[in-house]
């Protein structure tokens, strides 16, 4: 049986560090959904449409880099707390460049068959990411004016 831990800091490590595209073919299953990362949280089905996303999001963080903090497996499955950095330099995510930097924490459930993603639920902290570029009004502490 496949250490599912090692392969999801693969799939973290070489498809999003290192930019293997190849990567995204080999461990993404043909019939693999990937959930919570399209407009309107649409799904994502097989690595094309993968790819796309993935593309557009270098493309805005040219510098991306995602640091897993934990990983947890069960049965056909893991979860994954990771936060990201990165500098905003593209507009692809629909922003005019700002040239911030950005640490936003996130976390990843997979689910694998035969060494391949099948499924994976993705969420991150939106809110803070457009915070950080200026998008979305800072949160006040409550009761203040």
């Amino acid at each position: 049986m496949a250490d599912l831990a090692a392969l999801s800091r693969r799939w973290f490590e070489e498809v999003w560090n290192q930019r293997r595209e190849a990567t995204i073919d080999e461990l993404f299953a043909p019939d693999g959904i990937a959930h919570g990362l399209s407009d309107g949280q649409k799904k994502l089905p097989g690595p094309v449409a993968f790819r796309g996303f993935w593309k557009r999001f270098l493309n805005a963080f040219p510098d991306l880099r995602i640091e897993i903090d934990d990983v947890i497996t069960q049965g056909d499955k893991t979860a994954l707390r990771f936060h990201f950095t990165g500098t905003h330099r593209g507009a692809d995510l629909g922003l005019t460049p700002t040239g911030k930097q950005v640490n936003v924490t996130g976390m990843s459930i997979i689910r694998w068959r035969d060494g391949q993603i099948v499924d994976g639920w993705n969420e991150f902290d939106v809110m803070s990411l457009m915070q950080q570029l200026g998008a979305a009004p800072q949160s006040s502490p409550r009761g203040s004016a």
